[in-house]
């Protein structure tokens, strides 16, 4: 597996040889997940702070939910819910904070609050601007793959060719961040599971992923807790499981490891120290 490193600021992300973790806060009422467990400034705070030292390397804080059927929010509520969390956290923890937005508005009041990441699931091309805002600070940009919008994403999603497609999607992305003054070294790719994707889509996405490893830049990958774990699982009764379920958190820990040992080099997650020994043992297997 290659491996990357990069710099900005203060900031040191080292990836190949120890596979990051990201540790998810959304500041939501609505999110799939965690919709209203951290909606609260505060809770959303003790939240970060307790990833943080879980074993994250990297906080990932979101004020829009991106669910399947989702709704939008404004900017000003989407920078209401983020800024104070980012501020505080800021100051008390040392890992970078990464702002979870498609808006170059909200990036940027994120960023001024101590955010040093953008992790944008339109790829830049919800908002023209929020390149620029990258661009200007020298941070990291997260392109992800989406098929439609979170409105209509999960509506029959179609592909004739899945992993040529979502490459050739990611290899665009690339060179239109690059294009609009995205430093290459510092692109991270997202093939966006769940985001337009079936259930047999997102299980050939992880166990092909080492495809995307051609685009020479870091893959991050978030199967955490996805509608695809919680149907192939089932309860006895052949429901859908709940996020919270423990059987979904352990069908996390094995899409983790699958994905690890496919060629991610980040993996984004609600259980981070679940994630922690998962990684441990996946990353000591690889270099064995």
């Amino acid at each position: 597996m290659k491996s990357y490193s990069i710099e900005w600021g203060s900031n040191r992300l080292e990836m190949g040889n120890k596979t990051r973790i990201m540790g998810i806060v959304n500041v939501t009422p609505d999110s799939f997940s965690d919709g209203g467990l951290f909606f609260d400034c505060n809770a959303a705070v003790a939240r970060g702070e307790k990833l943080a030292a879980e074993g994250a390397d990297i906080l990932d804080i979101g004020g829009e939910s991106t669910r399947p059927f989702s709704e939008a929010v404004s900017p000003e509520e989407e920078i209401r819910r983020v800024v104070p969390v980012i501020e505080k956290l800021a100051g008390r923890i040392s890992i970078p904070i990464s702002i979870d937005t498609n808006k170059a508005v909200v990036a940027k009041k994120a960023v001024e609050a101590g955010a040093s990441i953008i992790n944008d699931i339109s790829a830049l091309r919800s908002d023209s601007e929020l390149a620029g805002v990258a661009a200007k600070y020298g941070l990291p940009v997260i392109l992800m793959h989406m098929k439609g919008t979170p409105e209509n994403m999960q509506v029959s999603p179609h592909y004739d060719d899945l992993i040529g497609e979502i490459k050739g999607f990611l290899k665009d992305a690339i060179e239109r961040a690059v294009s609009m003054g995205v430093d290459r070294r510092k692109i991270i790719i997202d093939p966006g599971i769940g985001f337009g994707k079936t259930i047999q889509h997102n299980l050939l996405l992880i166990k092909n992923l080492e495809e995307l490893t051609g685009l020479d830049v870091p893959v991050l990958i978030g199967p955490s807790r996805k509608a695809f774990i919680r149907r192939i699982l089932k309860d006895k009764a052949g429901n859908e499981l709940k996020p919270h379920d423990p059987a979904v958190e352990t069908g996390t820990q094995a899409a983790v490891a699958a994905s690890v040992l496919a060629g991610a080099h980040i993996v984004r997650v609600h259980d981070v120290a679940g994630t922690v020994s998962t990684v441990k043992i996946i990353d000591a297997l690889k270099s064995a």
